[in-house]
């Protein structure tokens, strides 16, 4: 009797550890399909985003194909980090986008009291470049304030206004060193408004990739390297842009708020050294685009040039703004 109760109990144990072992396994088997599933799931989404990516940079490579010369482009969602680049660490003649960062620069010094945006800047016919909007060669000369100075330069691009502010900074290579000072890099202020009309040559040295001005858009959108009120004095003139209205903005809806500064060069022997335009696109859904987009020593005409431009843009918004 005790052998068979003794045969029994084990049986019990037994068949208890064989039921637990199969158990486990299977815990075991819905915790790993779980894992994989979620695994799979996750792969998916990548190869999902990464497709997405491809097709956005197909659809702007198509499009530069217009522009009959060399087109860079980046464009990042600053709250994602979502982005696309073509051409995006070569380097371009910035021309009047060099306007931008020579802002930032001296309103840098307004903050650190060396400027003041009330003061009077005395601008004498000497001082007038080419396509100056401020006044002729016939003028005796005029006093504007920083402020006024900041507007003529960033809102009109008015080159005269640069060369004064450049004046008062130091020199071109100043703002380089401010630009090094927020650790961006990749762009490069060489030389003058006057000097750029002198000699074509001189606008390849004063040159950006659009990678870095992105890095720099995204400084100025985070408030890094100015004090909140020269930000958003700096913004507002970069919205007031009365240039380049076909560029970032051509293909966009109406009323989409885009702080922006173009560039600009002449057309020699039928080859555009630059068509340029760098800004802040606000979303729909309230994120912020860093764009910048180059057309360098294109062929195509103006209308064409911009259009490439403004359907680089249009992808990105389209891409984003769901």
């Amino acid at each position: 009797m005790l052998k068979k109760a003794s045969l029994r109990t084990f049986c019990l144990f037994l068949l208890t550890v064989l039921l637990t072992i199969g158990c486990t396994d299977i815990n075991f088997g819905n915790r790993g399909d779980a894992l994989n599933s979620r695994k799979s799931a996750l792969n998916e989404m990548t190869t999902s985003n990464t497709d997405r990516s491809n097709e956005l940079h197909d659809r702007i490579e198509q499009i530069s194909r217009a522009a009959q010369g060399r087109v860079g482009m980046t464009a990042t969602v600053l709250e994602t980090g979502e982005s696309v680049s073509l051409n995006g660490n070569q380097r371009f003649p910035m021309r009047s986008v060099y306007k931008f960062p020579i802002a930032m620069a001296v309103l840098a010094q307004v903050d650190q009291g060396k400027l003041k945006l009330d003061q009077q800047i005395r601008v004498g016919a000497s001082d007038i470049v080419q396509g100056s909007r401020i006044l002729d060669r016939n003028s005796l000369g005029v006093e504007l304030s920083l402020t006024e100075l900041l507007k003529y330069m960033v809102s009109e691009s008015d080159n005269t206004a640069c060369d004064v502010l450049l004046r008062l900074v130091g020199e071109p290579r100043i703002v380089t060193q401010y630009l090094r000072g927020l650790s961006v890099n990749d762009i490069v202020v060489a030389n003058t408004e006057k000097e750029l009309g002198q000699d074509t040559a001189v606008q390849y040295r004063n040159y950006a990739t659009p990678d870095a001005i992105v890095v720099l858009l995204r400084t100025f959108h985070e408030g890094q390297g100015l004090s909140k009120s020269s930000q958003a004095l700096l913004r507002r003139l970069m919205t007031e842009t009365s240039t380049g209205l076909n560029r970032i903005k051509g293909l966009l809806p109406e009323g989409t708020v885009v702080a922006h500064k173009t560039g600009t060069s002449s057309t020699v022997n039928k080859v555009t050294a630059a068509t340029n335009d760098v800004g802040l696109v606000t979303l729909p859904n309230s994120r912020h685009l860093a764009i910048s987009v180059f057309v360098s020593d294109s062929m195509a005409d103006d209308t064409t040039r911009e259009e490439v431009i403004a359907k680089v843009a249009r992808a990105a918004w389209d891409e984003w703004s769901k």
